[in-house]
């Protein structure tokens, strides 16, 4: 199946507003809707598979187009199964593209992936950031079901820094090869491997750790939070904890947790007569 979906934002006022919004199965796009829509100065989007997907011979590509000064939230509904295909050697493929222009924002927070038995599924994350902005990408990958041996996974994470002119992050990661897995250096006999890129401010020096996470500053800017597992649950929880450690990240949540300064009674009176 060929399916292409885009997303395009902008900064309008006080809010982040969609200008275009495209998709097609079997990945559909929905916008949050409704009060709390209203009052998020971030757009909100929902990523829905309405087909089975990815199976083997799947190609799919979302591009995301943030402009200068807004803010999307795109996230996931629910886990990703890797199928295989009818063909021997039928692989399915994801390409996800990023465009942040100068000091907007985007959270690409997918739900886990499961690599199932004989199923060839490949990605690709192209970000490209402008002066001061920010990204936060999670992967979270799961080997087999379980009980089961998985199939071929292969991910490329490319994240360049277009302001400076130069890539603050380029990764590989792989699943289902033998070798890799008896490896001590590669899962360590888990099951799933969870990761985040946060582009957001300022980063730990030095990094940190912690049992079976770890929390890595980046050359240029930006950090790597990475975190192994038994299962889904516990690898986030250990990423979780990583992400917590941020410095950058940690004072937006501070920031967004604070409560709001009481309204005095003029500026409730202002309120109510404002014109809509």
């Amino acid at each position: 199946m060929l399916a292409r979906a885009r997303i395009v934002v902008e900064k309008d006022g006080e809010r982040s507003v969609i200008r275009d919004l495209q998709s097609q199965p079997p990945l559909t796009l929905l916008p949050r809707r409704g009060a709390a829509a209203a009052r998020s100065p971030a757009a909100t989007v929902h990523m829905v598979g309405s087909a089975t997907t990815p199976l083997g011979g799947d190609d799919v590509g979302l591009e995301v187009v943030v402009g200068p000064g807004a803010d999307l939230v795109l996230t996931g509904v629910a886990a990703t199964v890797a199928l295989p295909g009818q063909g021997a050697r039928a692989s399915s493929r994801l390409v996800v593209r990023l465009r942040i222009g100068d000091g907007a924002g985007v959270q690409y927070l997918p739900e886990p992936t499961i690599v199932t038995r004989r199923a060839d599924h490949r990605t690709e994350l192209h970000a490209e950031l402008g002066a001061a902005a920010r990204m936060r990408c999670r992967e979270v990958l799961v080997a087999g079901r379980s009980g089961e041996a998985p199939g071929r996974f292969r991910g490329l994470t490319r994240v360049v820094d277009t302001a400076a002119g130069r890539p603050l992050l380029v990764q590989e990661q792989e699943l289902g090869d033998p070798a890799l897995h008896a490896s001590a250096a590669h899962l360590a006999e888990r099951r799933v491997l969870a990761t985040e890129v946060l582009v957001w401010g300022e980063d730990p020096h030095p990094g940190l750790a912690g049992p079976w996470w770890s929390l890595t500053p980046l050359a240029g800017r930006g950090s790597l939070a990475t975190s192994v597992g038994p299962d889904a649950v516990t690898a986030q929880r250990g990423l979780a904890l990583a992400i917590a450690g941020h410095p950058g990240w940690a004072a937006t949540m501070a920031a967004t947790l604070a409560p709001a300064a009481p309204e005095s009674s003029g500026d409730r009176d202002q309120a109510a007569g404002r014109s809509w």
